[in-house]
C-alpha cells in the first residue's frame, strides 16, 4: 500500500507558498502522496506543482466535487456540458502532474438534493463517466467514483449501488472509491462492503476518515473491522488520510462540506498521529 494525505489538512488554496508548504509537510510526515484539491483545476500551477512534488519524491492524485453548474447527473444539457469540460480539465491535471488516478464526486454534484435522482439524470452521468474513462485510459489513469452519504448526493451513498454504477458504465479503469466517513454513515457494516468492492475487483481508493473528521481513532469509525478488511482483500492501492477543521479554510469546499468545527490546530502532530495510526495496523498488524 501506499499512504496519502489531502491537501486541505495542511491548506485552503494552492499558490506557490502553499504548495510547497503542503507538500513539504506532506513528505516529512512521512506519505507516499499528496490528494490535491481540484474545485477548479485552472487553478492549479501545473509546472509548479510537477516541481515540487518531484524535488520531494511524492506521487499526487487529484480529488473533486463537481457544484450545481456542472452537475452532469442535471436533465440540463448545457449544466451537463459543463461538467463535462470541468472533469476533462482535472483528469489533463491528473496526467500532467504524473498522477494515475482522479477521484470524489465526479458523477454528481456534491451538495444536498431535495429529490431523489431521476433516471435521465442517471443516464447522462454514466454517459460522462464512460467518456471521461475512455479518455482517462489514453494515459493510463483510473477513475475512483467517491460514493458519499446522502446528504452530500443522491445517486451513489453505498458500495453496492457504486458497483451497480460501475457495471452500468462498463468501463474497467472505473473503480469505487471507499470513503470510511460516509461508509460509517450509510453501510450497515465496515468489512463487507470492502470485500464485495474487492471481489468484483473495483476496489481502486481508500479515503479514512474519522466519524466527526477529527484524528483518526477518536470516533464510532469501525477500525477493526475496516483496516483489516483491506489486508484480507490483499489491497495494495492507495490509502489517503482525510481530515477537515475549520482551521484550515477553502472558499469553495468548507461551506459544502459543512466545516464549522475547529477539531484540530495543529495539522503537524494529526498527519503524524495519522501515520503512526495507519502503520501499526496496515504496515505491522497484529
Amino acid at each position: 500500500m501506499r499512504f496519502g494525505i489531502h491537501s486541505m489538512v495542511w491548506v485552503g488554496e494552492w499558490s506557490e507558498p502553499s504548495a510547497r508548504f503542503a507538500i513539504e509537510s506532506t513528505a516529512r510526515a512521512g506519505y507516499d502522496l499528496i490528494e490535491l484539491t481540484a474545485m477548479d483545476p485552472s487553478q492549479v500551477d501545473v509546472e509548479m506543482t510537477s516541481q515540487l512534488l518531484a524535488e520531494h519524491r511524492l506521487g499526487a492524485s487529484v480529488s473533486l466535487g463537481l457544484d450545481a453548474s456542472t452537475d452532469v447527473s442535471s436533465e440540463d444539457e448545457e449544466i451537463v456540458a459543463a461538467g463535462r469540460q470541468r472533469l476533462r480539465d482535472a483528469l489533463h491535471l491528473v496526467r500532467d502532474v504524473g498522477g494515475d488516478m482522479l477521484c470524489g464526486v465526479i458523477y454528481s454534484a456534491l451538495r444536498k438534493y431535495d429529490s431523489p435522482a431521476t433516471a435521465r439524470g442517471v443516464a447522462n452521468s454514466q454517459a460522462v463517466i464512460g467518456e471521461l474513462a475512455d479518455e482517462a485510459a489514453q494515459s493510463g489513469i483510473r477513475l475512483g467514483l467517491e460514493f458519499c452519504n446522502r446528504y452530500e448526493t443522491n445517486i451513489l451513498n453505498t458500495t453496492g449501488q457504486t458497483l451497480a454504477y460501475i457495471d452500468e458504465v462498463g468501463r474497467p479503469n472505473v473503480t469505487a472509491h471507499l470513503d470510511t466517513y460516509h461508509m460509517h454513515i450509510e453501510e450497515a457494516g465496515m468489512r463487507e462492503p470492502v470485500l464485495a468492492a474487492a471481489r468484483a475487483g473495483r476496489l481502486g481508493y481508500v479515503h479514512v476518515g474519522e466519524s466527526h473528521r477529527g484524528p483518526l481513532g477518536t470516533g464510532n469509525v469501525r477500525w477493526d473491522d475496516f483496516l483489516p478488511a483491506l489486508l484480507e482483500a490483499g489491497y495494495d492501492g492507495v490509502v489517503t488520510f482525510e481530515s477537515f477543521s475549520s482551521e484550515v479554510v477553502n472558499p469553495a469546499l468548507s461551506g459544502t462540506l459543512a466545516i464549522w468545527r475547529n477539531l484540530w490546530s495543529d495539522n503537524h502532530g494529526l498527519a503524524a498521529g495519522a501515520r503512526e495510526f495507519l502503520a501499526e495496523r496496515l504496515e505491522s498488524p497484529a
